[in-house]
């Protein structure tokens, strides 16, 4: 047969599967996705900073996408709320939700019923570890000295957290389950609160992120002793790990884009393509600057990891604890 006339029946074959409806899912995808608007739930309020990175990252996308992502915030249950509406929602790329740690914590906490298998990771966009910061006239100048006296006078030191089962919350018994320590954890309806209260001298710690404290430690009101995070943190430069301290423990928030579980491979492609080139974007690095938001960019496949990782941590905590609500 000559190259030619195969060739011909093959386009035949595939034009006779595709009427069929038998031609392969890869093939028979839409190409002109987007065809229309997409939605990206944020499950918290407007005004935070999950809610101003959508916004900044539906900015970015206007020139990798042919449709725009309209972003809707739908707060409630910790995040719950918002979750579920995008777990039951068709799996055709046309509502993403904008995920934090709360996705693998809240199921835990008895919250909801919507859990991380529900979705797809498409690309992570964002880490802040947790940071140990006392007032700057603490008399701890180190971790090893925060964390003696909290073993010598168990609950005496009082932790302030961004509300019971935070992860700022299980950032803190994570340091205790690592060293032995125990504090007296106080919550609080977020983490800026919590910071104030440190500022007013009503508690001697919180284990919020370095951007939450990063004004507060540049004026000399208060002093950062270690971070949670793998490597030093960009402004805490001077502040060691707790890994350097022989502390291994490395816990914080992340944020990023999921999908709905069963969305098509090729629309998760496209999707995660116009995401990474948006985030490498100058104006998305400016504003990751400028909110103090940990600026790291990672593949679905890494993603996913860590939220399997993650997920099994923040579960282990909570029962060993008795956090669950």
């Amino acid at each position: 047969m000559k190259r030619r006339d195969f060739h011909r029946r093959a386009i035949a074959c595939l034009l006779g599967a595709a009427s069929l409806g038998i031609l392969p899912a890869a093939l028979a995808q839409d190409k002109s996705f987007p065809a229309r608007s997409i939605e990206l739930v944020v499950p918290f309020a407007a005004g935070g900073g999950t809610d101003a990175l959508a916004r900044a990252l539906s900015d970015a996308l206007r020139k990798y996408l042919s449709q725009p992502v309209v972003v809707l915030n739908r707060p409630g249950a910790a995040g719950g709320i918002g979750l579920g509406e995008v777990a039951r929602s068709p799996a055709d790329g046309y509502k993403l939700a904008l995920v934090t740690a709360d996705m693998v914590i809240i199921p835990h906490l008895g919250l909801t019923k919507t859990t991380h298998e529900q979705f797809t990771p498409i690309i992570q966009l964002n880490a802040d570890p947790s940071a140990v910061t006392v007032p700057a006239d603490s008399p701890y100048d180190t971790i090893e000295a925060f964390i003696e006296a909290a073993r010598a006078k168990p609950e005496r030191i009082q932790v302030g957290n961004a509300g019971n089962g935070s992860i700022w919350h299980l950032a803190a018994a994570a340091l205790e389950d690592k060293t032995g320590a125990k504090f007296g954890h106080i919550p609080f309806n977020g983490g800026n609160p919590a910071v104030l209260a440190l500022l007013g001298g009503h508690i001697d710690a919180v284990t919020v992120s370095p951007a939450e404290v990063i004004q507060y430690v540049s004026a000399g009101k208060l002093k950062t002793l270690a971070v949670m995070s793998d490597q030093r943190v960009k402004g805490f430069e001077n502040v060691p790990t707790l890994k350097e301290r022989g502390i291994d423990l490395s816990i914080g928030t992340w944020r990023g884009i999921a999908a709905p579980k069963g969305t098509p491979q090729p629309v998760l492609d496209v999707l995660e393509t116009a995401i990474r080139q948006a985030a490498a974007e100058d104006s998305f690095k400016q504003f990751m600057d400028k909110q103090n938001l940990g600026y790291l960019v990672a593949d679905r496949e890494t993603f996913a990891g860590l939220i399997e990782r993650d997920n099994a941590t923040f579960k282990a905590l909570i029962e060993k604890f008795g956090m669950r609500q």
